[in-house]
């Protein structure tokens, strides 16, 4: 008789529970879901460990799939379509190259972004340089690499005219308009107003003046925008202003820049659908977009080149998070709290997003419903307020999906350092892509007055200044 060694299962009691699947998407409801072992085939568990824990992992193969999914959808629809990567979203150089390889230009709001460009070998004349507070110097340098600079305020509209003539070249300006889409609140911070004719004003001025080339019209009607048909409504004002300008003045704008905002599948809090059924896709965008600009009054025949500043919808899906359990406790009222080793320090969306979070391990049928919190000695630091999820022991270790957008630019280094970020190449070959932070390093900007420190550290031996060491009196 043949002996077979079979590993004894765990014994678990037989329960009867409710079933509490939570929001039901449009396939239906699933009771259980998977745990998240691999990452574009390479194993979770071997990530954590040899680059720690928490660890970011961004995927270059999810990153040019959205892409050319963006790009189809707009290219199919309109003649003439560009990009532009909105460094502010992620602007590690990693990934500011992979869609830059696509063929996307840069977009910019600070001289750190425009100059991070640069190094990257993006042309000056391919990048577009947005935001209220550019400098003098910002200026000239924009003027002097041919950039498109995005006029906010009429005080930068002034200096730009008062700069134009030291350079013996008219600079390439647009202006942002902020208009009423529907979307509340409107953003009417930034740029001119089109309802009350503030951005008809800031043209004419820019034409007149005749030491400036306006180049283009550029709106951002805010953040993850769901209503696809709010871009219609501005799409279709921007071309009405581009119609004005070529009846009054005889010019042909060269480009509409519809900025940001499309929206990824995270799901918001406090939202009742998931946002994988109720963001749009990048078809409906493009479609509201590129049937308002088509069926506008703009000449068929010379059709602006169509701009987007699209960050968020092209990086969000891309970025995996892989945490670890710190501890289990209850709370005063009986809840369940899991800390985990990664906090808001780190996830800043978790403000914005109830985000998907995996147990990396196989785990039981058996769920509770808990509160996540990081590691940090603030109240604040919650990643998920009520989450039903199998239990979780010490060490084990999650995945939050889509993370890619902003959580590495708007990042805190606070109590703890941030971490390593990794790339999974096309290939599943991995690489460091920003090291993680040492003390020695979040060191290295600071000084200590001389009669700050002390005269001998706690191993007894002397601190020196110039090569000498340093005695302190102690009465001063």
């Amino acid at each position: 008789m043949e002996n077979y060694n079979m590993e004894k299962l765990n014994f678990e009691r037989p329960i009867i529970r409710k079933i509490n699947t939570g929001i039901s998407n449009k396939f239906g409801m699933k009771t259980e879901f998977e745990p998240i072992k691999h990452i574009d085939n390479v194993g979770v568990k071997g990530l954590a460990a040899e680059y720690g824990s928490p660890v970011f992992v961004l995927s270059e193969k999810t990153m040019r799939r959205t892409f050319n999914d963006a790009k189809r959808a707009f290219d199919t629809r309109y003649p003439k379509v560009q990009f532009s990567w909105s460094y502010k979203t992620n602007y590690l150089n990693a990934v500011c190259n992979v869609f830059h390889s696509e063929g996307s230009w840069a977009e910019v709001v600070s001289r750190f972004e425009y100059d991070k460009a640069i190094a990257n070998g993006v042309p000056g004349n391919k990048i577009i340089f947005n935001g209220p507070d550019k400098t003098d110097d910002d200026l000239n340098t924009a003027i002097k690499n041919d950039s498109f600079i995005h006029i906010d305020h009429f005080d930068e509209l002034y200096k730009l005219i008062e700069l134009a003539p030291k350079h013996h070249k008219k600079p390439k300006v647009a202006i942002r308009v902020n208009m009423d889409t529907g979307i509340y609140p409107m953003w009417d911070r930034f740029g001119f107003n089109y309802e009350n004719g503030e951005a008809w004003e800031a043209i004419s001025k820019i034409i007149i003046s005749n030491k400036l080339e306006f180049t283009g019209l550029h709106t951002h009607i805010g953040t993850f925008i769901l209503s696809a048909s709010a871009y219609a409504i501005a799409a279709s004002k921007l071309a009405e202003l581009a119609v004005r300008i070529k009846l009054k003045f005889h010019k042909d704008i060269s480009y509409i820049d519809m900025g940001g905002g499309f929206a990824s599948s995270n799901t918001l809090k406090g939202s009742y659908l998931m946002g994988i059924d109720t963001s749009p896709s990048f078809d409906d965008y493009a479609e509201a977009i590129t049937t308002a600009l088509i069926n506008s009054d703009i000449d068929p025949d010379n059709m602006p080149l169509l701009i987007l500043e699209t960050g968020r919808a092209l990086i969000d899906d891309a970025g995996s998070l892989i945490g670890s359990v710190v501890a289990n406790k209850k709370l005063s009222d009986g809840r369940k709290a899991t800390i985990m080793d990664f906090g808001v320090n780190l996830l800043f969306t978790s403000f914005w997003y109830d985000h998907k979070i995996t147990p990396a391990q196989d785990f039981s049928h058996h769920s509770e419903t808990t509160t996540l919190y990081g590691p940090l000695c603030m109240n604040i630091d919650q990643i998920r307020e009520s989450i039903s999820l199998p239990p979780l022991k010490r060490g084990d270790l999650v995945v939050v999906s889509k993370v890619g957008a902003y959580n590495m630019t708007q990042w805190m280094q606070f109590i703890m350092m941030r971490p390593k970020v990794v790339l999974i190449d096309k290939k599943g070959e991995v690489h460091i892509i920003r090291h993680n932070e040492t003390r020695e390093f979040v060191e290295s900007l600071e000084e200590v007055p001389l009669h700050l420190k002390k005269a001998k550290d706690v191993n007894g031996n002397k601190h020196k200044h110039n090569g000498k060491p340093v005695e302190i009196d102690s009465k001063n």
